[in-house]
């Protein structure tokens, strides 16, 4: 399949302002956690990184042909995760065609998100990459790789990706919880430093995705 022609959308070659999306899915999972994460994220980005992003983040479930409409899609929650056999190909198709998904564990995923992406990439497993993958070295320099925000179990942050050929299509921010970290300070009364890393990352994330493809 042609890859789609995401650099259309960029801001860089278009005045149109670029949006990007949280994806909705099925299972009973709380896809809409981190209800100020994206916004924020948003801001830090067009504000730093001097981008053209909306302020505000569409919805996208996992079977709509509008995820085509989307370079980089995000997704969290905290529980079960299912994926029709309909939207498992629509999320392919989208990935494959130079779509981006970032998953963010926001604590109780794992075990779901591997099973079910296991129905959209069968080929594929879950690596982590290398701390001087360029993911950690966009504007922002992350030299141990993805940053500890919230602790859950104990466990170190990693960032796991799904390749394609190389390249990475789905990245899974785990044992981390990046979108705390992105939510107003109100929410959780993080550090400043803490939110601070967590907004790099993110920022460096969205860039990676923007430009890889």
């Amino acid at each position: 399949m042609k890859k789609l022609l995401f650099l259309l959308l960029l801001p860089f070659l278009s005045s149109a302002q670029l949006k990007i999306a949280k994806l909705k899915y099925g299972g009973g999972g709380d896809w809409y956690a981190n209800k100020t994460a994206l916004p924020n994220l948003i801001k830090f980005f067009n504000q730093n990184l001097k981008g053209n992003i909306y302020p505000e983040e569409d919805i996208v479930e996992v079977g709509d042909r509008k995820i085509f409409q989307y370079p980089y899609i995000y997704m969290t929650g905290h529980g079960n995760v299912v994926f029709t056999p309909r939207e498992a190909e629509n999320l392919r198709n989208y990935l494959l065609s130079g779509g981006f998904l970032h998953i963010d564990d926001n604590y109780g995923m794992n075990e779901f998100i591997r099973r079910e992406m296991k129905k959209v990439f069968p080929e594929y497993n879950f690596v982590e990459l290398p701390f001087n993958h360029p993911i950690y070295h966009q504007k922002y320099s992350f030299p141990n790789g993805i940053p500890k925000i919230h602790e859950h179990d104990n466990k170190p942050p990693q960032g796991l990706a799904i390749l394609h050929e190389g390249k990475v299509v789905c990245f899974f921010s785990y044992e981390t919880d990046l979108g705390n970290g992105w939510e107003d300070k109100s929410v959780h009364n993080d550090p400043e430093e803490v939110r601070q890393e967590a907004l790099k990352m993110g920022a460096n994330i969205l860039q990676f995705a923007f430009s890889s493809y």
